[in-house]
Formats: C-alpha cells, structure tokens, sequence
C-alpha cells in the first residue's frame, strides 16, 4: 500500500471543504450524514467550521456542531474558529460558536485575544461573562 492519497478521496475532500467555504449548509450536512466526520481537516488543520467560521456562514457553524463537530479545534497555527470569526468581524457566527460551547480563552491567541487586540470591548465583556 503506497502512501498516496485515493484521488477520488482528495476530490471529495476538496469538494466538502469548498462547500465549508461557501456555506452551502444541506448539501454539506448531507455529506456529514452520509458519513464524512464532522471534524474533517484540511492539510492546515482547518475544520469545516474553521472554514465556515471564517468565511461568515453562521447557519454551517450551527448544523455542523450539532452533527458533532468541535467548536473549538485549532488549527495546525493553534488558531480557533472563534478567533477566526472575532478577527473577521462575523458576529452571528460568534454567538452560533458560543452557544455551541466554545471556549473564549482556547487558541492562541484566543478569541479574547484577539477582541482586546482590536478593541472590540462589546465582545471582551461577552467573553468575560462566560
């Protein structure tokens, strides 16, 4: 068995992780239903709700911790997907992740980090509060 990746399995990885991206919720939930793990990484430790984290889609967030998705897996940079969504200012997908438990402290830097460290002092006593 060489250590080459099945092509077909590269493209389907490619295929969830743009869905991720795109927030292209039912067909991505219908994936993970089907079978793909819901805390798929990329070959940079980026999550499906990394990706979905960071590029604004609150509802991928949601439908994807409720499949059993991690709302707080760093990536290979330590980085977590709160972080990610306090940097991009997407405030919907802050509240989706911390109603699915993520931690404000974890990543480095953290979400609070990461809110002090661009003066967002609505979300440092969010954060605080928790």
């Amino acid at each position: 068995m060489s250590g080459t990746p099945d092509p077909e399995v590269v493209e389907l990885a490619t295929k969830v992780f743009d869905l991720a991206r795109r927030g292209e919720t039912g067909t991505l939930c219908a994936y993970v239903d089907a079978g793909v793990p819901p805390n798929l990484t990329n070959d940079r430790g980026d999550s499906l709700v990394m990706l979905a984290a960071y590029h604004g889609h609150a509802e991928t967030v949601e439908a994807l911790i409720a499949r059993g998705a991690d709302a707080d897996r760093a990536n290979d940079r330590g980085q977590t997907p709160l972080a990610g969504a306090v940097f991009k200012g997407e405030d919907a997908v802050v509240r989706a992740l911390l109603a699915g438990g993520a931690d404000p402290a974890a990543g480095t830097p953290s979400a609070m980090d990461t809110a002090r460290m661009f003066g967002k002092a609505e979300l440092v006593e969010l954060f605080s509060t928790r």
